[in-house]
């Protein structure tokens, strides 16, 4: 009864409501398995004996002298996902490439994987290395594929200045167009192809995981060991993903069955492959869990400020968000009165879970809720008097903070526990240059790939809209000037990434927060549009890469 008086209510409200397709996965993974139990004691076994003998690689090259072994093992065991294991060999490994006096080689590859590499692990490599393979005309580059792929990933991991860097990105941008062109043979069309659309250090590390295992398996100097551990280690971290989707999706069917949720997008799994894109380890099932249901709220938030409700009733939400009481639900329309109890009973609950673990942190889950709720109110009157903002920086004043960047990181590190000091997250809400960069990239990313959809419905201006109006552009010339921007913004997270004011475990997760955005809006808004998701998501949770029934 109460349901069906909900959607009188809120049929009330809407100011033109988006249409939203329904979930592409529904009760899935309440019986998925992608493999029984006996075959997951088997995997682990047989991973645990090949940890250890991929571990004896690593101390063997660590003791060599070929610079070029070091650095592609430790390439190899990065893309292919299973570096985490060796944290410590890679670091020790990584150091004394470093302290190496000779600073690398003369060969162009080399000197590119040993930059990339070491910038990535936040050491000092100055980019004037490349200065002496600049030909007569200052350019630098290379007619061999793989190098120039390797220079032009090295390149992106700039900072604001490093000329040269700049230069071997717009000179080699053509090259490698240029050899698309070619005859290439399709698997290197296609690294090209990927090379260019995102560069190594954006791209979602599990995704690139599982792409790399069926790339490195066609490999003739592929390593037996660390093939075979990528896959085991993969299924193993699967099947844990599918047994947190079925812990989320029973929370979810019943937080549906206590609230009127017609109006918003129901994207349970794709929050939750967003989430592992920030934190994919095995030790980190409770945060994933925990941050998949508090982003839930903000999408539902999403949908409910922008489009969907009337300004009386987005003030009231508010005002009761802030108070979190529920007595102060007694103000609200009844389908918001549902939605306010169960995100704060849900809410108290992991905050009373983070305080059981001795979080230290547990407290500001509330208040990252309560910001949310506060930074897409905000919106709410530029919506509703069609303002349109002056400047982009304008813009971004507001819009930054309803990115919800800042909120998906800050709860990261909240969830870390120790590992994180109170310094660290008050320091992250402040939206210090790294954090307000990551915000850049989802907020414009967003922006240049839903635009025209959104503005069929009532909703606040993007910042496509504020740059055609700046600059008195066309839609396709704001969205290269928004382009540049994000550029840019990337350059501002790799700054203060190889500053390192705070511990790397932190700052490594607030760049996976820019790569998950990265991909999400790379060609259109996948989150939304969660068909583009399918294959991805039925890649990551469903299809399995190791038959555990049988050995490599």
């Amino acid at each position: 009864m109460a349901i069906t008086c909900s959607v009188a209510l809120v049929s009330q409200s809407q100011h033109r409501p988006q249409s939203f397709t329904p979930s592409v996965w529904g009760d899935y993974f309440l019986d998925h398995r992608p493999c029984n139990t006996s075959q997951l004691v088997t995997m682990k076994e047989r991973a645990h004996a090949m940890e250890e003998d991929v571990r004896q690689t690593i101390l063997d090259a660590a003791a060599s002298y070929d610079l070029i072994q070091k650095l592609e093992l430790v390439d190899t065991l990065q893309r292919i996902g299973v570096d985490y294991h060796y944290q410590e060999e890679v670091h020790e490994l990584l150091r004394h490439v470093y302290d190496d006096s000779d600073g690398g080689s003369d060969d162009l590859y080399v000197t590119s994987l040993r930059f990339y590499l070491l910038r990535k692990h936040g050491y000092t490599v100055s980019s004037d290395v490349f200065l002496k393979f600049r030909d007569e005309k200052g350019n630098v580059s290379s007619d061999d594929v793989n190098s120039l792929m390797t220079l032009y990933d090295a390149a992106h991991l700039r900072t604001h200045g490093e000329q040269i860097l700049d230069n071997i990105i717009t000179f080699n941008k053509s090259r490698l167009q240029y050899f698309m062109e070619t005859n290439l043979e399709p698997d290197l069309a296609d690294e090209v192809r990927l090379t260019l659309e995102t560069p190594r250090f954006r791209r979602v590390e599990r995704l690139e995981a599982r792409r790399y295992i069926s790339v490195y398996e066609k490999k003739e100097t592929r390593d037996k060991n660390i093939l075979e551990l990528a896959k085991l280690d993969y299924n193993i971290l699967q099947a844990l993903y599918c047994d947190e989707l079925k812990e989320l999706t029973i929370w979810w069917k019943d937080f549906q069955s206590r609230t009127y949720l017609g109006f918003a997008r129901d994207r349970l799994v794709e929050l939750h492959f967003w989430m592992l894109g920030v934190l994919y380890e095995p030790y980190y099932s409770y945060s994933r869990i925990m941050m998949t249901k508090l982003i839930v709220f903000a999408s539902l938030f999403d949908d409910f400020y922008d489009s969907n409700s009337t300004a009386e009733d987005s003030s009231k939400f508010t005002r009761a968000i802030e108070r979190w009481d529920e007595q102060a639900a007694e103000q609200l329309p009844v389908y918001l009165k549902s939605i306010f109890i169960n995100v704060l009973n849900t809410t108290n609950k992991i905050v009373e879970d983070l305080k059981l673990q001795e979080n230290k942190h547990a407290e500001m889950v509330k208040k990252m809720v309560i910001d949310t709720a506060r930074f897409y109110h905000d919106e709410v009157k530029w919506r509703d008097e069609h303002y349109v903002p002056a400047t982009i920086e304008e813009h971004l004043q507001i819009s930054l903070r309803s990115s919800v960047c800042m909120q998906i990181t800050t709860m990261a590190f909240i969830s870390l526990g120790d590992v994180t000091r109170r310094e660290a997250v008050e320091w992250a809400i402040t939206f210090p240059k790294i954090i307000r960069g990551v915000s850049i990239v989802g907020r414009i990313g967003n922006d240049i790939v839903s635009h025209e959809r959104e503005q069929v419905s009532e909703h606040a201006v993007s910042t496509v809209q504020t740059c055609m109006k700046q600059y008195g552009v066309t839609v396709e010339q704001a969205n290269d000037k928004l382009r540049v921007i994000i550029e840019e913004s990337w350059m501002d997270i790799f700054e203060e990434y190889l500053d390192q004011k705070h511990p790397m475990a932190l700052l490594e997760k607030a760049v996976n927060v820019a790569r998950t955005m990265d991909f999400m809006y790379k060609r259109e808004d996948a989150y939304t549009m969660s068909h583009c998701l399918k294959d991805v998501i039925t890649s990551m949770y469903v299809n399995s890469v190791y038959d555990p029934s049988s050995s490599i």
